[in-house]
């Protein structure tokens, strides 16, 4: 809440805020999407605001490359019209406009960053990989959507962290950066080459 960020602000004397938080699973958001709302909209807002009060010397939101949609074709660049299709991508989209207009209206240093899929050691259960190798290490069927050829770009979480950091360090004011892994596959292919490393049958598919 407000009062907790305002007091927080003061009392470790903070001059940046980057912000990773976020509600992030697409399943949840479609079935309750409220929690998306105020975590990835008004909690953004309120970050924003009390920062502009406290006087920091920068704000980096953490944003996804889910706000661009679908692409038809290629890769999504910085200038892509957002395009969410679901009420997760539709809140990070709402949070990243706030951004903007703080920037614009107030004049604050603010850098946004669009990571593509993320992954990494304790990533939390609900993600694809997470779900696949636990779910296949017990031998149950897994999840797979439709044909499975969905195309995500797979980011190491570590490679992640480190283009935020640059953007933290290097970006302009009022930007924003895609950081992606540039390794684009198929669920699919993704999903196999997973069994094929756990030594379990394609069968469980």
């Amino acid at each position: 809440n407000r009062e907790t960020v305002r007091r927080v602000l003061k009392e470790y004397a903070i001059d940046t805020v980057v912000n990773f938080a976020a509600e992030s699973h697409v399943d949840r958001s479609i079935m309750d999407a409220d929690a998306f709302m105020h975590t990835n909209s008004i909690g953004v807002y309120i970050l924003l605001d009390e920062s502009r009060l406290h006087g920091l010397e920068r704000f980096l939101q953490v944003s996804t490359d889910e706000v661009y949609g679908s692409i038809a074709e290629g890769e999504a660049v910085e200038t892509y019209p957002l395009a969410p299709r679901n009420p997760y991508s539709a809140a990070k989209a709402g949070g990243e406009l706030m951004v903007r207009a703080y920037h614009e209206t107030y004049g604050m240093n603010t850098v946004i960053t669009r990571g593509s899929n993320t992954f990494g050691p304790y990533q939390y259960p609900e993600k694809l990989l997470p779900v696949f190798i636990t779910e296949a290490m017990d031998d149950k069927p897994l999840p797979l959507y439709g044909d499975g050829m969905q195309v995500r770009d797979w980011l190491y979480v570590e490679d992640h962290v480190s283009g935020i950091d640059l953007a933290l360090h290097k970006g302009a004011a009022g930007e924003i950066y895609n950081v992606a892994g540039e390794d684009l596959r198929h669920n699919l292919h993704v999903a196999h080459d997973m069994l094929a490393r756990l030594n379990k049958p394609t069968s469980l598919l």
